[in-house]
């Protein structure tokens, strides 16, 4: 516009109005007010025409100014935009771009409240775009309210049906949320438009994992490794799915693909370190923590897993570390959790009990706010198991299965009770194939134990051919495996009517000893809230303790109870025993 007076500028707005010519008496008005921000004749001129129905729609300023918003945005100068860009709606309230500008700035520095409000006012002036409803989705979910940017991302796909990273967000959201088939679902949307996304195929992969689906993870991680061989989260992810399967050395491998592309990839080097723990190699262990400490002193599961293979003395240099660390104030309650654990372990082996006591308490205390466990929780689950319990019998299979290819033996207990070293005993034997803890029987009957899903003939036969099937894909062609998941003590009297040719092996050990073996360790399963106070590991010890009692009522001829203690004292006759129960032949290795 030409410079000319105020009055001038004034007089001319003025006429556009009598000719209806709205848009350029409203950019008239602007420019007075850009120029003297309170010309009173000029603010309620253009308060009156903002509340004329006839400019409705969307009205943004000159591009010059929109563009100085635009180069400040780029030049990373977000609180400077979020200034300008209010100061601007003052002007313009009805400016779709300004208002996005805003949101988008807003989000960034962390003002997401401020960021939802403008994207709510971008999508009212701009009611057929989906991006403002996607925008509004990431504030939400950056803010934890996942129902609302779930709620958000729905809203942008029934406006663009193929928003690719609308699902993928959205998937996220319902994973955090503990809507596995959904946020499955959601996945599978995004892979079908983007089918060599590796990010969306690693959270396809994560959220099988959950569900337990770790055969059709390790599928989708190969599959995608086909497509590219080069990408080191795929390595890393496909490691986290063979470990879950207790298939340790092909875990070893994908993790080393992993580094052999990433070197310094720490998450890698240090879940490589707890599979050659979890495969007895100490010194491989030791050397792939001490790895990932030299290349990030402060990574916490590092410092964690460390102290479970050390025996600590006073000139141990890590012990001035932990303190170092714990002095930090801005400590994630996940990280602080972790170190609380280390030093307990420091403290115990130096014999500084209490302390050491003190420390599995706060550390306990924060991972139980983090899984917001209540004891509650599992004293309904266990009167709800008895309450199903004598529909099992009725509809029990024991009089209609075919003999097994491949039979299971169930070491189960409570955590912590030795199931480890039985099924190290039993696997030595040529005969038999160690699983570890395999999550299929909670997987397909969880619900039906829960009262969630009818007790009937064509469930358990669903169970069992379930079960069936996914133990045959871990046997290594052994006819005969172990199942070491100790939870499975909850699941006797579905075990006894639908694998009745199924052995299964009870062990308990001193309770003192068990309860507090519990406590001090960290578990880094979120589906095990018990362990992390003692009052509550106390009570699940009872609840556990009676429902055994109930299974023996029915199943004590089924039932083989091995006490731990006895094991480590008369290996050779409690071994002996044991193998006579499960009508192996006798074999020298069974002690080794």
């Amino acid at each position: 516009m030409k410079k000319i007076s105020v009055d001038s500028a004034l007089s001319k707005a003025k006429l556009c109005v009598k000719r209806n010519e709205l848009l350029e008496a409203r950019k008239l008005y602007q420019a007075v007010l850009i120029a003297f921000p309170k010309n009173k004749t000029a603010r309620q001129a253009l308060a009156s025409l903002n509340n004329r129905k006839q400019l409705g729609g969307d009205q943004n300023p000159p591009k010059e100014i929109t563009q100085e918003l635009i180069t400040l945005y780029n030049q990373g100068r977000l609180a400077l935009v979020v200034d300008k860009a209010k100061a601007l709606l003052k002007l313009y309230p009805r400016s779709s771009i300004v208002w996005n500008i805003l949101g988008t700035s807003a989000a960034q520095i962390g003002k997401l409240s401020q960021a939802i409000d403008a994207f709510k006012k971008t999508a009212i002036l701009q009611p057929k775009d989906a991006e403002p409803h996607f925008n509004m989705g990431t504030a939400f979910q950056d803010k934890g309210k996942l129902a609302e940017a779930v709620k958000a991302y729905r809203k942008a796909l029934s406006l663009k049906a193929d928003y690719a990273k609308a699902f993928n967000n959205m998937g996220t959201a319902l994973h955090d949320q503990g809507k596995l088939e959904e946020a499955l679902e959601a996945y599978k949307n995004v892979i079908s438009l983007k089918p060599n996304d590796a990010l969306v195929i690693i959270n396809m992969g994560a959220v099988l994992q959950d569900l337990g689906k770790l055969e059709e993870a390790v599928r989708v991680y190969k599959n995608a490794l086909s497509i590219n061989s080069n990408d080191a989260d795929l390595y890393y992810n496909l490691g986290n799915a063979l470990s879950d399967q207790s298939k340790l050395e092909e875990a070893v491998k994908a993790y080393n693909n992993a580094l052999s592309i990433k070197p310094d990839y720490v998450e890698a080097l240090n879940n490589m370190g707890t599979s050659f723990r979890h495969q007895g190699k100490q010194k491989e262990a030791l050397s792939a923590y001490n790895k990932v400490l030299s290349l990030n002193p402060n990574h916490f599961g590092a410092h964690r897993n460390l102290s479970t293979l050390v025996t600590y003395k006073k000139d141990n240099p890590q012990i001035n570390k932990i303190k170092e660390l714990m002095n930090h104030s801005d400590l994630s309650a996940d990280s602080r959790c972790l170190l609380h654990y280390t030093y307990a372990k420091i403290n115990e082996d130096l014999g500084d009990l209490e302390k050491a006591f003190d420390h599995y308490a706060i550390g306990g205390a924060l991972r139980k706010k983090q899984l917001a466990y209540d004891i509650g929780q599992d004293q309904r689950l266990f009167k709800k198991i008895k309450t199903v319990a004598p529909k099992l019998l009725e509809h029990s299979l024991t009089e209609t299965v075919r003999k097994l290819d491949i039979t299971p033996i169930f070491i189960l207990g409570m955590p912590r009770s030795g199931t480890t070293l039985v099924e190290q005993i039993i696997s030595c034997h040529s005969q038999v194939h160690g699983a570890g803890e395999l999550p299929l029987l909670a997987r397909f009957s969880s619900s039906i134990m829960a009262g969630k899903q009818d007790v009937s003939v064509e469930n358990l036969q669903e169970v069992r051919k379930n079960y069936l099937d996914g133990l045959k894909k871990v046997s290594e062609g052994k006819f005969i495996v172990t199942d070491k998941m100790p939870h499975n003590f909850m699941y006797i009297g579905l075990i006894c009517n639908v694998f009745p040719e199924a052995k299964i092996v009870h062990v308990r050990r001193n309770p003192a000893a068990t309860c507090l073996s519990n406590f001090k360790h960290y578990f880094h399963s979120r589906g095990l809230g018990y362990p992390n106070d003692i009052k509550d590991i106390v009570n699940y010890f009872e609840l556990y303790c009676d429902l055994m009692r109930f299974w023996d009522e029915s199943y004590r001829n089924k039932i083989y109870h091995l006490d731990y203690d006895k094991l480590t004292l008369e290996q050779e006759v409690e071994t002996k025993s044991l193998m006579s129960h499960l009508n192996l032949n006798w074999e020298a290795s069974c002690l080794s």
